[in-house]
């Protein structure tokens, strides 16, 4: 077999809007760290999880879903869990749609909506997916920068806003950043927003701003306006379900999660993981507990970092976003080599700053000790 002419072949077949995607980058291998490291322990920083795990009660809950067998296909509906979350966020059921992830409704919104040529709003620096999923279709996207300080530019989103979007992505709060929209911030973009176009709130990490003063609340926000919108929420962050992959989408109306059911693969969250949701919704005490507990590690990392002297923009998720002041990659391989994983960025104007998610208090120690040592060093 030619395996040149096999090449050449599959790439002719392949669309130029995907020939030109980067792959999406999930931070470096574990294994892989932990031999270069010689550590038989790594530090993982670099997909935003949350290390003090789920509830107790979803173990439970998954090990009975497992004991009724695997053999079945799961709800197709995901009828009680979305019955769960329309009871807890006052909506009716038929408005809330589930996905492997939240990231997966992002690309069936894309799939649905978006026609080749159609523009796409999202933020900068952003969730790369909130470009990636618009591209495979062949859309455009206008990214739309922060200030200097990385505060909220309301003259570029109304200019941006002015081009006729067919899809808005707005993350509250931002990754990588951690920075939060006020509630007047919010109004902005919403009174900007073309109502032709379908307003994305992406509320990943809400559950770690809504501790905050000044969060706004997106659903409310949105409830009451007569125009297309869909919340999405996760169950992977604060809930610690990130292994299940659990998000859900609450929207305008029925008339656009039916839209998404006609797109998505019918059995696209699995029976466990809709009744580890269910026992994740209910345990509001350890939601509470790990918000908490991030919230405090968040504010000490932060403030110890930046007494060394580095830039760290302030942060309202579970993750910070850390000026090194150097190239981001190099700083990542020479935290590898103390078994420590964050996420280098590659974002154009940001290659100097890595995002690190939150671990233990210990780890976290762990983190500072060698980021400071490393800039430290390269300083001299």
């Amino acid at each position: 077999m030619n395996h040149a002419l096999a090449h050449a072949a599959s790439a002719s077949l392949i669309r130029r809007e995907v020939a030109g995607l980067p792959r999406y980058d999930p931070g470096a291998d574990p294994d892989e760290v932990a031999a270069l490291s010689g550590s038989g322990r790594v530090i993982k920083l670099s997909n935003n999880e949350n290390p003090f795990g789920a509830s107790p009660r979803v173990a439970e809950a998954v090990r009975l879903a497992l004991a009724e067998g695997v053999s079945r296909y799961p709800d197709p509906t995901g009828r009680r869990l979305a019955q769960a979350i329309g009871t807890a966020l006052d909506v009716p059921a038929e408005r809330v749609v589930l996905g492997n992830g939240s990231e997966n409704i992002l690309e069936l919104l894309c799939q649905a909506v978006l026609d080749a040529g159609d523009l796409v709003v999202t933020q900068a620096p952003g969730f790369s997916l909130h470009e990636t999923f618009p591209r495979v279709m062949g859309a455009r996207v206008e990214k739309v920068p922060v200030t200097a300080e990385f505060g909220f530019d309301a003259q570029a989103w109304s200019t941006a806003l002015a081009g006729g979007p067919k899809l808005v992505f707005l993350a509250n709060p931002c990754n990588p950043t951690g920075v939060v929209l006020s509630a007047g911030q919010l109004e902005h973009v919403l009174a900007a927003t073309p109502e032709s176009a379908l307003l994305v709130l992406d509320e990943a990490y809400g559950e770690f701003a809504r501790s905050r003063p000044g969060y706004p609340d997106g659903l409310e926000a949105l409830r009451g306006l007569d125009r297309p919108w869909i919340v999405l929420r996760t169950f992977s962050k604060a809930y610690g379900l990130a292994g299940v992959r659990v998000g859900y989408g609450i929207a305008s109306d029925p008339a656009l999660v039916q839209a998404l059911d006609r797109v998505r693969t019918p059995y696209n969250v699995n029976h466990p993981a809709q009744q580890a949701a269910i026992a994740a919704l209910g345990d509001h005490a350890h939601l509470a507990e790990t918000v908490r507990r991030t919230a405090l590690e968040i504010d000490r990392v932060g403030d110890r970092l930046r007494a060394s002297g580095l830039r760290v923009v302030p942060s309202s998720a579970n993750f910070l976003f850390i000026d090194t002041g150097r190239p981001a990659d190099r700083v990542a391989r020479e935290l590898h080599r103390a078994g420590i994983i964050v996420k280098a960025w590659r974002e154009p104007g940001y290659e100097t700053y890595i995002r690190a998610s939150l671990s233990t208090p210990g780890d976290n120690d762990v983190f500072v000790r060698c980021l400071t040592g490393i800039c430290a060093k390269e300083n001299r």
